[in-house]
């Protein structure tokens, strides 16, 4: 198991499913609403703290297995 980062939604993207969160070293990370855990996607707010495994996708970085801190 990859170690949690930690970062701050920045933006959801609600009716397509999807958002980016910034890790605290600010790099952005594309997260879909399959790699949301510990909480509904739905409920996921822009500014929230997470915590997340760093994943890379076809397009670039990804968060996998995003919690809400």
């Amino acid at each position: 198991m990859a170690a949690a980062v930690s970062g701050t939604i920045k933006r959801i993207v609600s009716d397509k499913g999807f958002g980016f969160v910034a890790a605290d070293d600010g790099t952005e990370y594309f997260f879909h609403n399959s790699a949301v855990s510990g909480a509904r996607f739905d409920e996921l707010r822009e500014g929230q703290k997470v915590t997340f495994e760093k994943g890379q996708g076809p397009k670039g970085p990804r968060a996998e297995n995003l919690r809400p801190v």
